[in-house]
């Protein structure tokens, strides 16, 4: 049997695994038309996001109590952090605009300071920013008590393992990190799933007296917007979901979302390397010659031969990876990413000296500092350190992700999945396959929660404003469009740019943006957008 058909029969069963997983799972019905029950209002008091600088008077915050577990709404309750920007003109005030930046696991309690909505929105709406539960300032789901022993385990994890060690200690691991969840995380592990976000979402709602939910959700927040418009149809005044992810698939089958995902961070790369060709050095500074032949030399050299810097820094193929995906999130970081991948570049095609060898002339020292941005891993998800706490992080981001996407048990089929999806998708498919295996032994995984799975149909009050980006590497551009597919009355605006979401990032959408939650107008559908600023702009 060739390797290749191996590859193909590890892929298929490990998806046999999943459907079956994601039958089992339990889909929440959405609600009829029946009157709203009271909740408790917002407590508010005046705050400062910032309290190194003046207070600006604008804000508010507050802790919102919301039931851990909605089958018992009068048990166990957890608190919500909230931030509100209040709108600057009051007497225009529409209600409230809630905001969430992704992850999962991401903080959003801040985005209520966010400059992405122009002023027309600030003047109209409360901007009101929430850490969902779990996260940063929200009873944060922690597995582990002081931060070092999360270090002693993160540092046995290998983000893109490759040999036989390599791999088998990252699984090792990720089976003591799913062991520690299950020791110190307490009973919130059993409730993460993104239909218990969107019942506080709706509550909050409420509980701020709105009639209907104003909501901007960027990212894994587009699977909460995707949720609230399937469960609360009635209720939805205006949606924004920007970089979106395909809600029936990650809901279904979390492996091939994870395959599908590596495939969109491979398109971005490509389309970024063929920017940054065109554009030329000195613009783009990894730009002289052959920029895909380039690279991918560069992660072939690192994938058997990680490369040691004269100072004793070094670039592996994990640190490398991560840096990458990275700066493709971003247009503001793909300049400086050029400048790192011609370092090393260089690095690896100077004498042996270069990797701290003595047998020849060193590596120029420019180069050497620019690869040396290359050698630092960045976290996989998004957290906001309390340093307050011994254990500074939160563990959310699995938290949410293993209670809502089936994934089999046996954290060993993806070393297969690895082989297979490495060959379609050479720089992230592998990257992209060992984030799975801590859901496979997640004490609270998929298979066991209570998750909205669908329909995604229904029909809105209004229509869902869906925004993605054609070369958007987290959550690639097919996925905005089945998300507009999917929901039952939505309209899909697309931007020409390699960055992950776009609101903020170009005024020709910000206009759009502005009339759609200002004044309920849905923009005209098949529209491209161009960013405001490019890239590798022209040297002045």
């Amino acid at each position: 049997m060739s390797r290749i058909t191996s590859a193909a029969l590890a892929v298929t069963s490990a998806l046999a695994l999943v459907a079956g997983s994601a039958a089992a799972a339990v889909a929440a019905p959405a609600p009829g038309p029946a009157a709203e029950a009271k909740v408790a209002p917002v407590d508010w008091k005046p705050c400062n996001p910032d309290p190194t600088q003046p207070d600006p008077k604008i804000y508010d915050c507050a802790v919102y109590q919301v039931p851990l577990d909605y089958d018992h709404p009068n048990g166990d309750t957890i608190g919500i952090a909230m931030m509100r920007r209040r709108a600057a003109d009051p007497a225009k005030r529409i209600g409230s605009l809630f905001l969430n930046p992704g992850g999962p696991g991401g903080s959003g309690y801040l985005w209520a300071t966010t400059t992405r909505f122009g002023k027309d929105v600030q003047d109209r709406f409360d901007l009101v920013g929430f850490d969902p539960r779990g996260v940063a300032r929200s009873n944060p789901l922690k597995c582990f008590t002081t931060d070092e022993e999360a270090a002693a385990l993160n540092d046995r994890l290998t983000g893109v393992p490759v040999t036989r060690a390599e791999i088998a200690q990252t699984i090792d691991a990720t089976e003591d990190y799913t062991d520690a969840c299950s020791r110190n995380a307490g009973p919130l592990i059993e409730y993460m799933s993104t239909i218990n976000v969107v019942r506080d979402l709706d509550r909050m709602r409420r509980a701020v007296g709105d009639a209907k939910l104003n909501f901007a959700g960027f990212s894994y927040g587009t699977l909460i917007g995707a949720t609230y418009a399937g469960m609360y149809p009635d209720k939805v005044r205006a949606l924004i979901v920007d970089g979106n992810v395909d809600p029936n698939l990650r809901m279904h089958n979390g492996v091939e979302y994870d395959r599908q995902r590596a495939t969109g961070f491979e398109v971005a790369l490509a389309e970024y390397l063929k920017r940054c060709q065109s554009a030329g050095a000195p613009r783009c500074a990894f730009g002289d010659g052959d920029t895909r032949t380039k690279f991918d030399a560069i992660r072939d050299h690192l994938r058997t031969d990680p490369v040691t810097l004269p100072d004793g820094t070094r670039v592996t193929l994990s640190s490398f990876t991560s840096q990458v995906a990275n700066a493709l999130y971003a247009q503001s970081r793909q300049a400086p990413l050029a400048k790192a991948l011609q370092g090393l570049h260089q690095v690896i095609q100077a004498p042996a000296a270069a990797q701290g060898l003595a047998a020849a002339a060193p590596a120029d020292p420019a180069a050497v500092e620019d690869a040396k941005v290359l050698a630092t891993t960045v976290p996989t998800a998004l957290r906001e350190a309390l340093p307050e706490t011994p254990y500074s992080a939160d563990d959310s981001y699995y938290g949410v992700n293993c209670q809502d996407k089936p994934y089999p048990s046996n954290p060993w089929t993806f070393v297969n999945l690895a082989k297979a999806w490495e060959k379609e998708s050479p720089t992230f498919g592998r990257y992209q396959a060992f984030d799975g295996p801590t859901c496979s032994s997640w004490p609270a995984p998929a298979r066991d929660a209570e998750r909205f799975t669908g329909p995604w149909h229904r029909k809105t009050a209004a229509p869902v404003m869906v925004i993605g980006n054609l070369y958007d590497p987290a959550t690639n551009y097919t996925f905005s469009q089945r998300m507009q597919r999917q929901l039952g009355n939505a309209v899909l605006v697309s931007v020409d740019v390699v960055e992950h979401c776009a609101v903020g990032r170009s005024k020709e959408l910000g206009k759009l943006v502005t009339d759609y939650l200002v004044n309920q107008k849905a923009p005209a559908p098949g529209q491209l957008l161009k960013p405001d600023v490019e890239a590798f702009p022209p040297v002045a």
